[in-house]
């Protein structure tokens, strides 16, 4: 095992053992899980990210802290954007939309608003860090 999965494993488990709630470099922001398809493999994954509700929809962000590619959950829901979402105690199946163009911007300017070392992951990295929508199904 990798020191990124022990650390997101850690954060898993944090955030079913308190109702979405987990502390560290998470602490006091909306954390969702996402369940992704490996685009390969086939094999399920779990990743705690960054949430952003904007009108009653729910949003992460693929900054991958400004590292200049996308995260593999990224890769994989382009490929399976079948999806599954942990977002506090609600639990629900999603198709995963990237978002582009101005509302893409208007988003990410949201997430930077609400979380601003978003904006350090954007200055970091010279690709377009795509927002995705989780749409319940």
């Amino acid at each position: 095992m990798t020191r990124m999965h022990d650390f997101n494993q850690g954060i898993v488990d944090e955030f079913r053992a308190n109702h979405g709630v987990v502390g560290g470099p998470f602490a006091g922001a909306p954390v969702v899980l996402l369940t992704t398809t490996g685009a390969r493999t086939g094999r399920k994954r779990v990743n705690p990210l960054v949430g952003l509700v904007d009108d009653g929809t729910l949003y992460v962000v693929a900054s991958k802290a400004g590292a200049p590619t996308n995260p593999d959950w990224f890769h994989n829901l382009l490929a399976h954007p079948e999806v599954g979402v942990e977002f506090g105690d609600d639990s629900f199946d999603a198709v995963a939309i990237p978002v582009t163009g101005p509302e893409r911007d208007r988003l990410f300017a949201a997430q930077v608003a609400a979380q601003p070392g978003f904006a350090n992951y954007e200055k970091a990295t010279e690709r377009a860090i795509p927002v995705v929508e989780l749409r319940r199904v």
